[in-house]
């Protein structure tokens, strides 16, 4: 969660579009916008498998899936009512504080942590089970890190090293990577891991205490992050990494900046197959992934196929759609839909980026979201007869397809539940649950999983209303939205081909799948009335 503001002035809904997505323009008519037909270099690129359920990631703690109300000190088992609204999404990001890991100094633990008593084993299982992607977010420092410190600094998002420490030197950051290390050699998939150099504190706290022991190569997690917002300006210098800096923290956490820091430090010295994500990045511009890259050629040079040296995986950033600057960092006042947003345009300028290193690194957004509280800068409002609830609903089905459009590869919402219910502080209350009940937003997510969970983005052929295809195999489907926030409708009329019928779906609040209609064409076309929320329609028969 960042503190950030955004996008200062909504931008036209046709040019914004138009922008966003490379657009060609043909002259027509189309409720007074000009109808135009997209067409993207992803959406010509058939090698675009992302399926649209990996946009519907989520960000949450272990106690959401492991505490129950009506035994809170049992964390050993998974509580089943969460579970049930986790498994709406298809990923987890788990934010996981560093002094759970690490409560003393060399001493790790996970099954339980002796910080809070958490059982990481029980909960990556599950989630393995029930076919949910982990992403472990190592963050914040450890107490006893953050103690060395001057005592009115302290802080535990501090920079990720002790006090006095050359932030500029991989090496300061040598303690953070041998956590990493441990950890990757137990959750990765890595069993040839040298067990000599694993460590597990067995230590119990009190009588009949459950004590941790070894465990290597478990095959649970794949993708690990370090850190979060690394570059946390609000904070300032004890906080604030600059892009040398990160990378510098990042090469130590990857490969023990290439192995020169001890055979038990960095991910990739105990999994050269885990992934590692860079920390979202709260100033969401790619000129800090820029001077990363720069430093990764200066300080790790090239591999032998002349390729740089990368000390990472996956490009990372955050991005909540308001009416302030993402990138000057002018105070926001609301939410906004996310196609009138700098959402679009920020994506392609990562994407662009991205495109200039070597091995097809992809793209994640793995913070967005909307609060429900009408104090907060970054609420969805009521529109019309539309509660915030149910705008909430529309713009978070809407972020997930706008960012398939811009060739974004996975997606994580904030968060599972909120933060401070009725608080009215940013990203307080943008839970997509309640107690036990799935909010609308989730409802939406779990429809759209299970009607077409996995297709892909095949391209967008009209802007206003904007309408997407998706494929899987031969079937097809559409997805139609009028892309503003006030209400507006409008009608469309939808090529089928030789269908003699379509399958018309309508997302219901409350319910597990869509509702659905089976309609006739008229040889083979269908008019449709479309509104600000998305509706599904695919072929029914010829």
């Amino acid at each position: 969660m960042n503190l950030l503001v955004y996008p200062k002035s909504f931008v036209p809904v046709l040019l914004a579009i138009m922008a966003f997505t490379r657009c060609r323009v043909e002259p027509g008519r189309s409720h007074g916008v000009d109808s135009v037909t997209i067409t993207t270099a992803r959406a010509a690129n058939d090698s675009n498998q992302t399926p649209l359920k990996n946009m519907f990631g989520i960000n949450s703690y272990e106690w959401n899936f492991l505490e129950n109300p009506a035994a809170p000190n049992n964390r050993s088992h998974i509580y089943e009512d969460n579970m049930a609204l986790i498994k709406c999404f298809s990923a987890v990001r788990h934010y996981m504080n560093w002094n759970k890991l690490e409560n003393t100094r060399g001493n790790y633990t996970y099954n339980p942590t002796n910080n809070g008593s958490w059982y990481y084993d029980v909960m990556y299982t599950r989630c393995k089970q029930d076919g949910i992607m982990v992403l472990a977010d190592l963050k914040n420092l450890p107490v006893w890190m953050m103690n060395t410190y001057p005592a009115d600094q302290r802080d535990d998002e501090d920079i990720p090293a002790p006090y006095g420490s050359d932030l500029s030197s991989p090496a300061s950051y040598v303690i953070q990577a041998r956590t990493a290390f441990q950890f990757a050699a137990r959750y990765g998939y890595n069993a040839d891991v040298d067990s000599s150099l694993v460590k597990v504190d067995s230590r119990p706290r009190w009588k009949n205490d459950p004590v941790n022991v070894v465990k290597i190569g478990l095959g649970l997690i794949r993708y690990i992050e370090c850190g979060n917002e690394n570059d946390r300006w609000w904070k300032g210098d004890k906080a604030t990494q600059t892009p040398e800096q990160y990378a510098a923290n990042l090469s130590a956490f990857y490969d023990g900046h290439k192995g020169t820091l001890g055979p038990d430090a960095g991910v990739k010295t105990a999994d050269p197959n885990m992934q590692v994500v860079i920390g979202g990045l709260a100033t969401a511009n790619p000129d800090y992934v820029r001077r990363m890259v720069a430093w990764c050629k200066a300080n790790r040079g090239y591999k032998a196929d002349g390729t740089v040296n990368l000390c990472f995986d996956v490009i990372n950033y955050h991005l909540y759609s308001n009416d302030g600057s993402v990138l000057t960092h002018i105070r926001a006042t609301t939410g906004v839909a996310p196609e009138l947003s700098e959402s679009g345009r920020i994506a392609d300028g990562f994407i662009k980026m991205a495109a200039e290193l070597p091995g097809n690194i992809p793209v994640w957004v793995t913070e967005t979201g909307y609060d429900i509280n009408q104090q907060s800068y970054q609420h969805a409002p009521p529109i019309g007869n539309k509660p915030a609830l149910l705008t909430q609903a529309d713009w978070i089905l809407r972020s997930a397809l706008l960012y398939m459009r811009h060739g974004i590869k996975r997606l994580f919402f904030y968060q599972l539940f909120d933060a401070v219910p009725g608080n009215p502080e940013q990203y307080s209350t943008s839970g997509l649950a309640e107690g036990t009940k799935r909010r609308p937003a989730a409802d939406y997510i779990l429809q759209t999983t299970k009607l077409m969970g996995n297709y892909v983005y095949k391209g967008t052929i009209h802007a206003d209303p904007l309408v997407d295809k998706y494929q899987s195999g031969k079937k097809v489907m559409y997805i139609l939205t009028i892309p503003d926030q006030k209400g507006r409708t409008g009608e469309y009329t939808l090529d089928l081909g030789t269908a003699a019928k379509a399958n018309l779906y309508n997302l219901k609040v409350g319910a597990d799948a869509m509702t659905k209609q089976v309609l006739n064409t008229a040889n083979g076309k269908l008019k449709v009335q479309v509104t600000e929320t998305p509706i599904f329609v695919e072929a029914a028969g010829n």
